[in-house]
């Protein structure tokens, strides 16, 4: 079957990672087209051997704007008419968007092709979101939500034609037997026996990078050698997004130099050896406000290291508290110290937990079976629609 991927944006964040784990894992009988703006996603999308098109896409944030809304809807309507002509000249049997965003587009696009719409989002409550849940409720044949807890508040997206296919990760390259983490702590200038801490995120408010350096502080007046690297870039910094990530990025230095941690804190910016940065950390902690599903979660999991994560959202259906991970509610930098201190404490917990973490994966959260059900919801739209 030839599918079309569309994607908003021509930045490579979460959604990105897991598109292209999905294009490296589809069998044979996939001819996989991508479009994308220009970017670091439509030079990784080549270097598989996949054909990647030019669309305008749109960072347009789901609040309503006097001045930002008409500019999104502009440029979501010039997107979907290069959707439209990229359809009609390849034929497509399937369309699928990679994003609420890329699901607009295809909407506005009205290919003759079925669609699916992947829904890797919260969106706020609002207007603009309610309107954005009927839209493509209408116009998408099926919709892959990417965990129970975004499929329950996309609610009209998440009946008959809704289903739940949580992101995969490749076990292969993200694997403790093949990658070494000590010339990353090198690098950092790290010690051996020096505890470091790490999130792996794009650097926004929401992910909670701001609460880590905040526990970080209270970690090192018992532990004070303790350093953390938060590993990610402020990507969405156009006009209405919805946060100053530009601005966030700034806040979290001058509040590491406030809090005294400035020397522990390690800032990198985006990482494209995110396997090697995961094994060269002791915890990887991921405190965001809310988080839709948690990639960063699977892959530190696939790497054996003991994670620390948010109790709000998908984590919770990846981690059982305990066994595989920690969960610990967000905003609260007491609550996440305290953790922290426990697995400093415990080496056997650290490594207990690393191990179950990587295990509980298999059938679940790897990237064979994430594609596989991909692939079958593919199969049944396909039959649907004959």
């Amino acid at each position: 079957m030839r599918v079309l991927y569309i994607n908003h944006t021509g930045a490579v964040s979460g959604a990105e990672h897991s598109l292209l784990t999905l294009l490296a894992g589809l069998s044979a009988d996939v001819e996989p087209i991508v479009m994308s703006p220009a970017g670091p996603l439509r030079d990784r999308v080549r270097e598989l051997g996949i054909e990647a098109l030019p669309i305008r896409g749109t960072s347009a944030s789901f609040a309503l704007h006097a001045l930002h809304t008409p500019r999104a809807v502009a440029q979501l309507a010039h997107s979907g008419l290069a959707v439209r002509r990229a359809a009609r000249r390849l034929s497509p049997d399937l369309i699928h968007a990679n994003s609420v965003r890329a699901g607009l587009i295809v909407a506005l696009a009205r290919a003759a092709a079925p669609s699916v719409v992947h829904v890797r989002d919260v969106l706020p409550p609002g207007v603009a979101p309610r309107a954005i849940r009927r839209t493509l409720s209408a116009a998408a044949a099926r919709t892959i939500c990417i965990s129970e807890y975004v499929a329950q508040r996309f609610s009209p997206l998440a009946g008959a034609n809704g289903v739940v296919v949580p992101n995969g990760v490749d076990m292969t390259r993200f694997s403790p037997a093949t990658v070494d983490g000590r010339q990353v702590r090198d690098e950092l200038g790290v010690r051996p026996d020096q505890i470091l801490l790490g999130v792996v995120a794009q650097i926004t408010p929401w992910k909670g990078q701001d609460d880590a350096v905040a526990a970080l502080a209270r970690v090192r007046s018992v532990h004070p050698s303790t350093c953390l690297v938060l590993a990610g870039e402020a990507k969405f910094v156009g006009r209405g997004v919805r946060h100053d990530n530009a601005g966030f990025a700034q806040a979290l230095r001058a509040q590491a130099r406030r809090l005294g941690v400035a020397e522990a804190v390690h800032m990198t910016g985006e990482r494209t050896d995110v396997p090697a940065l995961l094994a060269a950390l002791d915890v990887a902690l991921v405190p965001s406000w809310e988080e839709p599903f948690g990639r960063s979660v699977i892959e530190a999991m696939a790497m054996e290291r003991p994670v620390v994560a948010t109790s709000v959202g998908g984590p919770s259906e990846i981690i059982e508290h305990g066994r595989n991970g920690l969960l610990v509610r967000p905003r609260n930098p007491e609550e996440w110290s305290a953790a922290v201190v426990g697995l400093i404490e415990s080496a056997s917990l650290r490594s207990t937990l690393g191990a179950n973490a990587r295990a509980s994966l298999a059938g679940r959260f790897d990237q064979a079976t994430s594609v596989g059900r991909t692939l079958a919801l593919y199969r049944q739209v396909l039959s649907s629609c004959r």
